[in-house]
């Protein structure tokens, strides 16, 4: 061989249906000519493989195509040789950008693209993350890293979701995205449909009035400790078997047991922090076998609820609290941590987050979370964080686990 000044890369790449042994038959003609791998890529679509192959050699690109053309033509594929004497490998993707909708049409990805590349973007590869119950993209992107790389990536994404029919999610690519190892979700409205002090009011009578507090709260136009006291008033005098017929009659949102299951078998530490109440929840989060519960207790003497709630109210900043606590305890740093929320008394906890993903969610958080979804699958979650629906599948097949079992809760 010469010296490494001599050589150059050439990039090979081989298209066609794929099939076993294109691969090992490829690599064995490149042996043959005795090159040096620097990179390989290999991406199947609706079964049309394309694998591509970069090389160094102090040899000539007649002498790779000579040897490689023959045993993939004979295997049905065509070769195609780029010659870059200043080529190198791929450099880490400094951000991965994720797109989900229902679905996501070609023009929606060329604003996303158009967007990514008007900041000086490259898209370095693309994945589909999930064909159901949403269609799913991950986008490895490297952009130059400035001081506000992220924001100005986020707020222009931010802004093509809003225009059309996608949810778009940006994090920092590398390591620290595969490190995330805590998640909280709220309960009402994000892991449950609907808002468990509600359903309780119900049984007095007095589900609108206490509702229309609650909407009020979410918006952010009401403190919400304030506006708890005042909605659980509504309470007193109810028998406290009310609180079993309320868990029992709990509906998760669909996806939610798929995404604990998954995250669970991720090695991540699963928890609720909620403005709602612990008598209603704990026997939910021991179904779903939740690492951690934060929530309120509601006052009850004699069998009967008080109308009031003791100990210290989990509000706003009562849940950034009890995030940072549930780190603590397992010994995971807040940038590896994750919440999950739909109301205005989740902003603090999810800026206080690693990653806040805003459900369905007002206004109020929309505007200060990580990034957004506005389709009723909590699974979703999991495409955000980088897990494909087929790993989903795959693990829960080989625990015999019904597969594609819609709205599965």
């Amino acid at each position: 061989m010469g010296t490494s000044d001599a050589k150059r890369t050439i990039l090979v790449t081989v298209s066609g249906p794929d099939k076993p042994g294109v691969t090992s038959s490829l690599m064995g003609a490149l042996a043959s000519v005795n090159v040096d791998l620097l990179d390989v890529e290999q991406v199947v679509i609706h079964n049309h493989l394309t694998l591509g192959v970069l090389v160094s050699t102090d040899g000539s690109a007649a002498a790779v195509l000579d040897a490689v053309d023959g045993p993939m033509r004979r295997r049905g594929m065509a070769v195609e040789l780029a010659v870059d004497a200043t080529g190198h490998a791929r450099a880490l993707s400094t951000h991965a950008v994720v797109i989900l909708g229902q679905p996501v049409s070609a023009e929606s990805f060329e604003a996303v693209a158009s967007a990514i590349a008007a900041r000086g973007g490259n898209i370095d590869s693309i994945r589909g993350v999930a064909d159901y119950p949403l269609t799913g993209l991950e986008l490895m992107v490297s952009v130059r890293d400035t001081a506000d790389a992220d924001g100005a990536l986020r707020k222009a994404l931010v802004g093509v979701a809003a225009t059309y029919p996608i949810d778009v999610a940006v994090e920092r690519g590398g390591l620290a995205r595969r490190a995330k190892r805590v998640i909280v979700f709220d309960v009402d409205s994000t892991l449950i449909q609907g808002e468990v002090i509600e359903m309780l009011a119900a049984e007095a009578g007095r589900e609108s009035e206490v509702a229309a507090v609650t909407e009020a709260a979410m918006r952010g136009e009401l403190d919400f400790a304030e506006s708890l006291h005042e909605r659980v008033k509504a309470l007193a005098g109810l028998d406290a078997s009310v609180i079993d017929r309320v868990a029992g009659s709990l509906e998760l949102t669909p996806g939610a047991r798929t995404t604990i299951r998954t995250l669970h078998r991720l090695g991540f530490h699963c928890g609720v922090v909620s403005g709602g109440f612990r008598q209603v929840i704990d026997p939910l989060a021991g179904e779903l076998d939740l690492d951690f519960v934060r929530a309120n207790t509601l006052e009850i003497v004699d069998g009967v609820l008080t109308g009031r709630v003791i100990g210290e109210v989990v509000d706003r900043p009562g849940k950034a609290r009890a995030l940072a606590a549930f780190a603590e305890q397992v010994g995971v740093p807040m940038e590896q941590t994750v919440a999950v929320g739909d109301g205005a008394n989740d902003i603090d906890m999810l800026t206080a987050a690693g990653l806040g993903i805003a459900f369905n969610a007002k206004p109020a958080l929309r505007e200060v979370a990580d990034t957004t979804l506005d389709y009723p699958y909590l699974d979703a979650v999991l495409f955000m964080l980088g897990v494909t629906r087929n790993e989903v599948e795959a693990a829960d097949s080989r625990d015999g686990v019904l597969r594609r079992v819609p709205l599965d809760g």
